[in-house]
């Protein structure tokens, strides 16, 4: 992974299959092909541990209508998967740019905390 510093947008908790917790730094919303996805990190539990080393979980994420909180879906296909994933890769590639005194581009994507429900 790239070696970013992101400002604090919040955290997700998300629900594993086997009931486990595992909270996760939002990193960004965005948008490709058709569909939203949102990335998100894993935090270190300890201190021992590397965030670096951990890698980003991407799904595709559904904007709460009337209130309601959005919601993460697994992504099932790895047509789709690599539509995000590229994507994603670009914003790193752009936020690198921007960081090294490239042309600030007004976009689709959304950095922000955000309340997240998954199921």
């Amino acid at each position: 992974m790239a070696d970013t510093e992101h400002e604090d947008f919040g955290t997700v908790t998300l629900t594993l299959e086997d009931d486990s917790e595992l909270e996760c730094a939002i990193l960004a919303i965005y948008p490709a092909g058709d569909s939203k996805y949102i990335a998100l990190l894993p935090l270190a539990e300890d201190e021992d541990e590397d965030a670096d080393d951990a890698d980003v979980l991407i799904y595709r994420f559904i904007e709460g209508e009337d209130g309601e909180d959005p919601q993460l879906e697994n992504i099932e296909s790895d047509e789709e998967y690599d539509v995000a994933a590229d994507a994603f890769d670009e914003l790193l590639d752009e936020q690198e740019f921007d960081e090294e005194g490239g042309d600030d581009d007004d976009d689709d994507t959304v950095i922000h905390e955000v309340d997240i429900t998954t199921e």
